[in-house]
């Protein structure tokens, strides 16, 4: 599912132990109605994307009634979404996640990575987490050629129109990825300069991610600005953050791009991952 899936803090146990569970239902501090919210939206996965009323009430052990509750208050808020029938999450289920991300520190984390390949490359790195439809900056560092695009800290661009983005949707499972591609789609962006791509070939570009585990784009989010992203992983090997260089057209070809520029990238990415996987 969205976020959760992707932004799991523990292999085993994901938010407490088994004495804490028993001990906070036994002071009263445990909210059922949040463990039974929770449990709905967890049920949602690769294999079950969209749920009737029934199947999500047979696969967490809750009354028909209840689920209904739940869902009908998460597509109230705008988690989930339905056609009166089945069920399925949206991408704002990301924001669950985020707060995670956040708690990771990817940005210090990678700052002193990230000026080490600056001057090594002599071009523009930043890192960005993925949040709904869009990348959010957590850290950069530019150089002082200037472009049009002012990008900071908190900066937000379109996901799937950007060098990260692609790496960090490419990463979720496919019914994800879908509905980010198939919202993408139907979205006008005044600010891309690219034409605009359908669903489908949204979907091909990162299943191209997907296999060669980079992505490379060239002047889709403004023209004269190319880009190529590495995904950086947590201890589980989930991509939490992506890891990009930028440059314009004048400056490196698309060539070099693959050919030098991606190299060091790369080897930074290990790096800042290898430092992920501590925490």
């Amino acid at each position: 599912m969205f976020g959760l899936r992707t932004h799991v803090r523990c292999e085993n146990v994901v938010w407490m132990s088994l004495d804490g569970l028993s001990r906070s239902r036994a002071n009263g501090e445990f909210v059922q109605s949040l463990e039974r919210g929770l449990a709905v939206i967890r049920v949602f996965d690769v294999n079950h994307a969209r749920l009737t009323l029934a199947e999500a009430s047979r696969l967490t052990g809750l009354t028909r009634a209840t689920v209904r509750r739940v869902l009908h208050t998460l597509a109230a808020l705008g988690y989930v979404s339905t056609d009166g029938k089945s069920f399925e999450l949206t991408p704002r289920v990301l924001d669950l996640g985020y707060a995670y991300l956040s708690s990771l520190n990817v940005g210090d984390i990678a700052q002193p990575f990230m000026e080490a390949l600056s001057e090594r490359v002599d071009e523009s790195v930043s890192v960005a987490v993925l949040e709904g439809a869009d990348v959010v900056y957590v850290a950069r560092v530019p150089t002082k050629r200037i472009m049009r695009i002012t990008l900071g800290l908190g900066s937000r661009l379109p996901a799937l129109w950007t060098s990260m983005g692609r790496v960090l949707v490419a990463d979720l499972p496919e019914p994800d990825r879908r509905a980010l591609a198939e919202a993408e789609a139907t979205t006008a962006r005044p600010e891309v300069s690219g034409a605009r791509r359908s669903a489908d070939e949204l979907l091909q570009l990162l299943d191209g991610v997907r296999a060669v585990g980079y992505a490379l784009v060239d002047q889709e989010l403004e023209a004269g600005l190319r880009s190529i992203a590495a995904p950086l992983r947590d201890r589980n090997g989930r991509v939490v953050a992506a890891m990009n260089v930028s440059t314009t057209v004048s400056r490196v070809t698309k060539e070099r791009l693959v050919g030098q520029l991606l190299p060091a990238l790369m080897q930074t990415a290990v790096q800042v991952s290898a430092q992920l996987a501590e925490r």
